[in-house]
């Protein structure tokens, strides 16, 4: 296997510059030094006890969502054989209760892995956020949690801008531009280990027999390894395969909406899935014509689409006022319940 290229880097701090240069660009870059004033990082530069300490001072009790691999799996969240569930168990446990637990486990030489994933911030460590900011952030985006041992999580992808800092341990990146799905191999849209589709080659150790065409992803993928007070931002809808190298490693992440819309209230997933129940199942020539009118109303030129329509009726193709949109969906909820 060639290795992968390099993700661009910046080193700055300017909010403004990597707005312009970074979240506009629709590119992954990685930002070096981005967070490397964080109280938190220099806790971790310190020693693993003072970072244990410094979450354990703003850790709330609240429990959070843990899961733990067996030693077989080498740390990988996955599926089981033939996709018969998934790899992990789920618990609930305090946030200091993991951490102290992955550290319990570097002294051994093959140990489960365990870990917290997406824990929202204002629940578990409430007084974080105002102590470590991200001003480059949407006002939005509320800080999550990843913190575990050495794992990985297999190539995904998230629907938002999403920036990760790395606070303790490194952590390796490798990314695939969105239109390389056609050569991931991924699973079930619906049913998924974390939530988001993931690929089903093991990056690391390809079947190129059984996944001939991971070959082309690979000539595309680009890779970073990340250490503590660096950041990645990835763009929506870029796979990525998350590596955690060390034996305790925490990350922090944002997500956001490109409209500033809360996580959760606007999805291109409904679209897809809408698409899936009306238009996949369609013959080829109907599905062809389709893509035609998509690729005209929803990926064309908006000048193109409304430039010989007076702007008085522009209607649906126009800028939708709030009140305009809570209608469309109105009137979308109603033909899906009733069909008419």
């Amino acid at each position: 296997m060639q290795p992968s290229a390099a993700i661009r880097e910046l080193e700055t701090r300017d909010s403004e510059r990597i707005r312009h240069e970074v979240l506009e660009s629709g590119e992954p870059a990685v930002l070096r030094g981005l967070v490397s004033e964080w109280p938190v990082v220099d806790a971790g530069r310190k020693s693993t006890a003072a970072l244990l300490a410094y979450l354990r001072a703003l850790d709330s009790g609240a429990p959070v969502d843990a899961i733990m691999t067996p030693l077989e799996e080498q740390g990988r969240v996955f599926y089981r054989e033939d996709l018969n569930g998934f790899n992990f168990v789920r618990n609930r446990l305090a946030l200091s209760t993991v951490a102290e637990q992955a550290v319990s486990y570097a002294g051994h030489a093959r140990a489960p892995a365990v870990a917290v994933q997406s824990a929202l911030m204002r629940q578990c460590l409430p007084g974080f956020a105002a102590a470590n900011p991200l001003p480059v952030a949407h006002p939005s985006a509320e800080p999550r949690l990843w913190l575990g041992n050495a794992i990985t999580t297999p190539t995904h992808l998230d629907e938002w801008f999403n920036i990760g800092c790395v606070v303790h341990g490194r952590r390796r990146f490798t990314l695939f531009p969105p239109e390389q799905i056609v050569n991931l191999y991924v699973g079930p849209l619906d049913y998924a280990p974390t939530g988001a589709p993931m690929s089903l080659v093991q990056l690391h150790a390809p079947d190129f027999e059984r996944f001939p065409r991971f070959h082309q992803a690979l000539a595309a993928a680009r890779s970073a390894e990340l250490s503590p007070g660096d950041a990645l931002f990835i763009p929506p809808l870029w796979w990525h395969h998350v590596e955690s190298l060390d034996p305790l490693n925490v990350l922090v992440n944002y997500w956001w909406h490109a409209s500033g819309a809360p996580l959760g209230s606007d999805s291109g997933y409904d679209s897809l899935r809408h698409a899936m129940l009306n238009i996949r199942q369609l013959a080829a020539p109907a599905r062809a014509a389709w893509r035609a009118l998509f690729d005209y109303y929803v990926f064309g030129d908006q000048g193109q689409v409304t430039g010989h329509i007076p702007p008085h009726r522009h209607g649906l193709l126009g800028s939708l006022t709030p009140a305009e949109a809570a209608g469309l969906r109105e009137q979308i909820a109603q033909r899906l319940k009733t069909g008419k």
